[in-house]
């Protein structure tokens, strides 16, 4: 018997929740390939460590951008290599259900479960990352009590009132934690002529990067090379640069729940500030994000204890029950085409 899957397809980490057995495939969504063979040499874990450290010849790329698929193909491989390390053959094939974006189009929508499909998926069915993140908090969503959740990806961030559940109020941006390493890249470029790359800036935000101030703030050296000379450099930043430097695209990310939150309906606004405002996802462990959250909104703000794997532990719940919870998928955009 194939087990039923739920992934989390997202555009920093890929994660797989196998029925009955839990997470049991947590890596990057990162794929190595030879551009001249067009063959697959890694993924995950093992392609990550070869992000810029890589002759012409062989690529490592992420095959999702901002939630959205930049390359059907390499996402096709991807998800059957994902399959494949999980147990799934041609004599096995698991129903699967995949989070993704809300903001997601219909032929995005078509894209993502017409891979699964084509990767060994007997059916995939889509839901919303944010009502799998709620599910996964162990909010009570089937309440009549409005529940706001946000969830910071590493492409996009989405912020979704929650009632009786559904969907009352939504805000997506196309703008994640990834977008804060792209800004520390150019900061450092631009203030040191020093160039980074991605794990680099990762590390400094991991390290020393903030939404606001907070104690014991420590300056870190950055090593990188000198775009003149050509030659390594090493140069030290401070917690406020780095602060000024990711303002723009943490500001984005505030505005957006401040924006929701503008629209749920008055009853639901008191069921906020007495219940709060939930964070998931990678990007809410910023320090000092959920300070800032509720510095403007002036709600408590906590983040999730499983804030990495919520969306993935909801879609699991949902896989744990599949018929009972069929309304909260998405509609299926192929099924018109297999009629």
């Amino acid at each position: 018997m194939a087990r039923d899957l739920a992934i989390d397809l997202g555009t920093a980490n890929t994660l797989v929740y196998a029925r009955g057995r839990g997470i049991v495939l947590n890596e990057p969504s990162v794929i190595a390939l030879n551009d001249k063979t067009n063959e697959v040499l890694a993924m995950g874990d093992e392609a990550w460590q070869m992000i810029g450290r890589t002759p012409g010849h062989i690529v490592a790329v992420r095959p999702l951008r901002h939630g959205a698929i930049t390359d059907f193909e390499v996402t096709q491989r991807m998800i059957r290599l994902l399959l494949q390390r999980v147990g799934v053959s041609r004599f096995n094939r698991p129903r699967v259900v995949i989070c993704v974006p809300s903001a997601i189009t219909a032929v995005e929508r078509r894209a993502v479960t017409e891979a699964a499909r084509r990767a060994g998926a007997v059916d995939a069915r889509l839901i919303e990352q944010p009502l799998a993140a709620a599910i996964g908090s162990g909010l009570p969503i089937n309440e009549p009590i409005g529940n706001l959740i946000v969830d910071i990806g590493g492409g996009t961030s989405e912020t979704a009132l929650i009632s009786m559940g559904g969907v009352v109020a939504l805000e997506a941006v196309r703008v994640g934690s990834f977008d804060l390493d792209v800004a520390i890249q150019n900061f450092i470029k631009k203030e040191f002529g020093v160039a980074i790359g991605e794990r680099t800036a990762e590390e400094i935000k991991l390290t020393i990067g903030s939404a606001s101030p907070y104690e014991g703030e420590l300056r870190a050296e950055v090593r990188g090379r000198h775009i003149s000379s050509g030659l390594p450099e090493v140069v030290v930043v401070s917690p406020s640069e780095i602060r000024e430097a990711i303002d723009e695209p943490v500001s984005t990310m505030v505005d957006s729940v401040t924006s929701c939150l503008s629209k749920a309906p008055p009853e639901m606004a008191q069921d906020i500030i007495v219940q709060g405002i939930s964070l998931v996802g990678g990007g809410s462990l910023l320090k000092g994000f959920d300070t800032r959250i509720s510095e403007i909104t002036e709600v408590p703000v906590h983040i999730v204890p499983n804030a990495l794997e919520a969306v993935v532990l909801g879609a699991g719940r949902c896989i744990e029950s599949f018929e009972s919870v069929r309304a909260m998928f998405m509609d299926d955009p192929n099924a018109r085409h297999r009629r």
